[in-house]
């Protein structure tokens, strides 16, 4: 059980995450030790095993969850302020450059890949980032929806499970042949989707019960 941290040491704590982060980053997942962690954090042995008990698995889920919020911080502030067109290609525009600039090298993908798949802290990284980054998606579905720009009866969280979905498999095929078209054509796709609303849709929607009424 990790132990109960003062402010000091929280950010003692997260300092050695944002070390080995970077350290990691730069030398690969494989070829890093906790000895190069400690020389880059300038931490001590003992202070290590303080903050991360369970040793350097413990430390490398802390970082995948460094790397899984980076994720999410590097498409702000567009992915919380999807509530117009330009904001949503603003957010596509930030999606893939953020991808572009990564490369091939994904430093969540490679730390997932050196913990244990059944450590239930390993899964729980991958699931609070999709249900995150799911979850600000469909925000900005039900957003255009308010303003009806967007039938009040689609399935807002389908909606963003399948944008979602399509950004993966683009990201995949990117780390494979280092090329951002598949990203760029799913996020683009699944844009004009969500812009494809019959004008019959809307009107009807407009058109049921008092004003401003969402179904």
């Amino acid at each position: 059980m990790a132990p109960r941290l003062t402010p000091k040491g929280a950010a003692t704590r997260q300092r050695i995450v944002e070390g080995a982060a970077a350290e990691l980053r730069a030398r690969g997942v494989p070829e890093t030790t906790l000895d190069d962690i400690r020389a880059r954090t300038a931490s001590s042995k003992s202070q290590l095993f303080h903050y991360f008990p369970g040793g350097k698995e413990e430390l490398l889920l802390a970082v995948a969850e460094h790397e899984a919020d980076r994720v999410l911080s590097d498409q702000q502030p567009h992915l919380s302020a999807l509530t117009s067109w330009r904001a949503w290609h603003d957010w596509r525009d930030a999606v893939v450059d953020r991808y572009r600039r990564q490369g091939q090298q994904c430093p969540l993908n490679a730390l997932m890949s050196q913990l244990t798949p059944a450590t239930p802290g390993a899964q729980a990284v991958t699931r609070q980032l999709v249900a995150s980054w799911q979850g600000k998606i469909a925000v900005g579905i039900r957003a255009m929806q308010d303003q009806r720009e967007i039938p009040a009866d689609l399935d807002a969280d389908q909606a963003a499970a399948a944008l979602l979905a399509g950004i993966q498999g683009g990201v995949l095929i990117m780390m494979s042949t280092g090329s951002v078209t598949h990203l760029e054509a799913a996020l683009d796709l699944g844009i004009r989707q969500l812009q494809a609303v019959p004008s019959s849709s809307i009107a009807s929607s407009s058109n049921t019960g008092s004003a401003g009424s969402i179904r």
